[in-house]
């Protein structure tokens, strides 16, 4: 026994302590011969060269996976590890097992992120269209790999054939759901029909190629359908049962015994944690791999707050850190030069060719069969082809089972990076939803008509714009002859999360948990917009969410607007009122999303400047009593303002008082007698043009006269000015009886009247005298709401401006409802 013993002690010598941490380099150690330092500097190139290729990519919308997949091949032999000193002494053979088991690790917990992120139970809602599209998608692809498979296959006796074709097909079939969702989210269709079907069919699709892979290893480990193999297959369908009726219900009761709003216990979060080794050991022990065990663990993760939570802890290092490790592991596995024979190159890119061509065929057969366009259906199939995590991990399995030679990995590698690299550009030139979208003409509040539905899409960043927006709205006359449509986006920056993506119009009932502080933010928004809907009569509200980061947030509104027809945007003023009734900045994000609104709108734009207006004035819809101003100086803008409260004031709670701004006699002398360049360039606006835009001014503001001669809930009021000095104390005077006003933007004019209020403007995206009205400085109690004009093309003027005849005011403007019975109070 003893002898065992010593003879044991002194064969083990594999394991030395010394060779993990260095010394130091000032006692002679170089720390490229230790483990740990090694390791890091290992893990530090490879995010270095992933975040530059990041970068260099970002212009054109490549995915993530794209740049991770590229940096491993520059560290690799390709490029970096032809040297063979840099080879040797960075990625020396002695580090494959460390940094590859730490690629595993990542792996590991980020398929199981990716289960957490999917919500099972969708699969019960997803519609036959989207089933039917993903099985078509996936039998041709996988029929052409399997024929190919009978030319290719080199290995004694066949035994591998069943194993072959499978990973072949998995390969040539997968559609890759996360990089998939980022692709859509970066083309903004995420909320589109296309890619509501497109997300519905990769999810059945990934499901079913986790199957057929799991099959595929169980053969190909176990080299021909054996009895192992039959037992590999039942174990891992046991595993599965197991899960889903004895793990669950735990994960349940964990979720059930946390009170709701409060955080999980450290204790439940790693228990989970551990579980996921656990899945992981338990289906690589019954002969699968490892990542399958962790990703049906992770598919039996409840959607709800517990899931979240997990994501919150482990994204980030899991996918900023660990899995760019495995994609960077597959880089350096790939040796392009290896990759020397035509004939190969040949039939893998045939190969390839017909299954992404087999792919697009059976979805746009089916695509057509369920009325789709045949653009969409093209696309749809273009998205199908996108590849990623699976099929990188199928390609690693293939080539440590020998089923795939050194040869075809790298070039399966380099196509796998050709297929998912030319779908954004070629979406992008095949498929652009605005060249489907129908023209709709009524862009503005002016033009649309007083006896159809007004269509408005009402932005919300947090639950405090919510009461304002509805009160505005509630103002805004919703009436039996003129009902409104209400489409209210909830804006949720993106953080790059995968799992964000997956909440967008997720639709919940009350009794359920919500996710997260933002899904609570969302269900507080919707609540109280559905509640503003039972309480009012002729309001119908849609409520949706849109999440994406808040450089292309703009996108996502725009795109909304002109998909739902809507006339009017409202988005809220990035600043809110604080105690002491100044004006602080939420979120300079914010102030972007405006301006870029703004030069991007397909309708006409308001950007609410909230001073209270929902609590001294809460509105009810029979006790509601407000006193509006539009401020009147001129222009496309000021008309729509005016069209605005023109509609407000047919509401028996609105009194409205019209304030028009005109020049005074100064100004024409003080033209005469301009003394320099720059008082000229102010006061030489009386162009053709300009001449136009005071012919519709004195039009419309005719008609709104005539309209209301006997409204005595009306006041015109004219006031001469000569300068800006003049126009603020004209403000100033009016008082503090109102509780909002209404102004145009006045884009692009130059007006005498107000000269010298932009010098200090803070907001010039506000105009002149929006800006104004919306500064601390302005003693104001009044909510602001500025409005800029929808300016297009088509039947349209110079300005870009829509052109009305007297006939159009009248089929517009005439069906107001009838006087209330006094007379119009008309001041000048």
């Amino acid at each position: 026994m003893a002898v065992l013993k010593n003879t044991t002690l002194d064969e083990m010598v594999c394991y030395s302590p010394t060779m993990i941490t260095t010394n130091g380099i000032w006692q002679g150690d170089n720390p490229l011969d230790y483990a740990l330092p090694l390791f890091i500097l290992q893990v530090i190139l490879v995010v270095i060269a992933t975040r530059i290729f990041v970068f260099i990519l970002k212009p054109i919308r490549q995915p993530r996976v794209i740049a991770e997949i590229l940096g491993g091949i520059v560290l690799g032999p390709s490029v970096l590890g032809r040297n063979k000193a840099f080879a040797e002494a960075v990625f020396p053979l002695r580090s494959v097992m460390v940094i590859e088991t730490m690629a595993n690790v990542g792996l590991l917990y980020f398929l199981f992120l990716v289960g957490v992120g999917m919500d099972a139970s969708s699969l019960r809602r997803i519609g036959k269209k989207s089933f039917t599209i993903a099985i078509a998608g996936m039998i041709l692809p996988f029929g052409t790999g399997a024929l190919f498979s009978i030319f290719w296959l080199r290995n004694d006796g066949d035994e591998n054939t069943t194993a072959f074709i499978l990973l072949l097909g998995v390969i040539l079939s997968v559609t890759a759901f996360p990089v998939l969702a980022r692709i859509l989210a970066e083309l903004k269709l995420i909320n589109s029909e296309l890619g509501r079907v497109a997300l519905s069919s990769a999810l059945i699709n990934d499901v079913l190629s986790w199957v057929l892979l799991a099959i595929a290893i169980a053969l190909a480990e176990n080299e021909r359908v054996t009895f192992a193999s039959l037992m590999v297959v039942l174990s891992s369908a046991a595993f599965v049962a197991f899960n889903a009726f004895v793990v669950r219900p735990i994960i349940m009761w964990i979720i059930r015994k946390t009170p709701e709003g409060e955080s999980f216990s450290d204790f439940y979060i790693c228990l989970i944690l551990a579980g996921v080794m656990i899945s992981g050991f338990i289906t690589d022990a019954i002969g699968t791999h490892s990542v399958f065990g962790a990703f049906v663990f992770g598919l039996i993760i409840p959607s709800g707050p517990l899931g979240y939570a997990l994501i919150e802890k482990l994204e980030d290092f899991v996918s900023g850190l660990l899995l760019p490790l495995f994609f960077a592991i597959s880089g350096l596995k790939t040796n392009v030069g290896l990759i020397n024979g035509f004939s190969t190159w040949a039939i893998l890119i045939i190969l390839v060719v017909l299954a992404c061509v087999g792919k697009v065929a059976g979805t746009l057969i089916i695509a057509l069969s369920y009325q789709m366009s045949l653009t969409e259906g093209a696309a749809l199939g273009m998205l199908m082809n996108t590849k990623g995590l699976v099929e990188i991990l199928v390609l690693n399995i293939g080539r440590d089972q020998k089923v795939l030679d050194e040869g075809s990995f790298a070039t399966m590698v380099v196509i796998t990076i050709m297929m998912t690299s030319v779908i954004v550009p070629g979406i992008s030139i095949i498929y652009r939803p605005s060249r489907g979208m129908i023209s709709y003409k009524r862009r503005t509040v002016q033009m649309s008509k007083k006896d159809t539905e007004f269509r408005v899409l009402v932005c919300i960043h947090t639950p405090r714009n919510v009461p304002t927006m509805i009160n505005l709205l509630e103002a805004s006359n919703p009436s039996k002859k003129s009902p409104i449509c209400v489409y209210v986006l909830h804006l949720v920056e993106l953080t790059g999360r995968t799992s964000a993506l997956l909440i967008v119009h997720t639709s919940r009932k009350s009794d359920n948990p919500t996710l997260n502080r933002t899904e609570a933010q969302s269900d507080h928004i919707i609540n109280a917009f559905e509640n503003y809907e039972q309480h009012t009569e002729h309001v119908s509200v849609q409520p949706l969410t849109a999440i994406s980061p808040y450089s292309t947030m703009h996108e996502d509104i725009c795109n909304l607007a002109e998909e739902k027809r809507v006339a009017f945007i409202i988005i809220p003023f990035h600043k809110q009122q604080t105690v002491d009734g100044g004006m602080e900045a939420t979120n300079m994000a914010f102030r972007t999303v405006n301006q870029n609104v703004l030069a991007n709108s397909p309708c006409s734009v308001g950007i609410l400047v909230d001073r209270g207006l929902n609590s001294s004035n809460r509105l009810v819809a029979d006790q509601m009593s407000h006193h509006v101003a539009v401020l009147f100086f001129g222009g496309a803008d000021d008309r729509e303002a005016l069209s605005y409260g023109w509609r407000m004031s047919e509401h028996s709670g609105i009194s409205l008082t019209v304030m028009r701004f005109v020049p005074g006699e100064d100004i024409m002398m003080m033209k005469d007698n301009a003394n320099n360049q720059e008082k000229q360039r102010v006061l030489d606006v009386e162009t053709d043009e300009n001449n136009n835009e005071k012919q519709l001014d004195e039009k419309f503001l005719h008609w709104f006269m005539m309209c209301h001669v006997n409204d005595d809930s009306i006041a015109y009021i004219e006031k001469v000015v000569n300068n800006g000095e003049e126009t603020v104390g004209a403000i100033r005077s009016m008082g503090d009886v109102f509780g909002l006003f209404i102004v145009g933007r006045g884009q692009g004019n130059i007006s005498p009247l107000t000269a010298g209020l932009t010098d200090w403007s803070e907001c010039p995206e506000l105009g002149a005298i929006g800006d104004l009205l919306a500064s601390s400085d302005f003693a104001t109690i009044a909510s602001v709401l500025v409005v800029q004009q929808y300016v297009g093309v088509g039947s349209e003027d110079g300005l870009g401006t829509p052109v009305l005849t007297n006939e159009d005011y009248v089929n517009h403007h005439s069906s107001v409802t009838p006087p209330r019975g006094h007379q119009t109070v008309f001041n000048t």
